[in-house]
This record gives structure tokens, sequence and C-alpha cells, in this order.
């Protein structure tokens, strides 16, 4: 049989959720793709400021 020629693979859109973002990696040399997952903060810092003196 002759060799079947493999089409470009499209590329992975970004996933997007609440508080998570995942991005596809470019194949490494042995074809394996990884996932990129960016977490954005539950909650805010608030600066911290001394208690006034009794």
């Amino acid at each position: 049989m002759s060799e079947q020629q493999q089409s470009p693979k499209a590329p992975v859109p970004d996933g997007h959720s609440r508080f998570l973002t995942t991005r596809a990696l470019p194949p490494n040399e042995k074809g394996f793709v990884g996932f990129e997952t960016i977490w954005e903060p539950f909650q805010k810092e608030a600066e911290y400021q001394t208690p006034k003196q009794p």
C-alpha cells in the first residue's frame, strides 16, 4: 500500500473558564503536544495596615 500523507493539524483554540485558561504547546521532537495552564487569582489581596495604638 502507498503511504498516506498527513495533513497539517488545525491549531487548537485556547480554553477559557472562570479562573483558568489552557493553551496547547507546540509539539516536541516525539510529537507530544502538551498544554500550558494559566490560573487567575481567586481573590484579591488587601494591603496590610498596622492597627492604631490604644
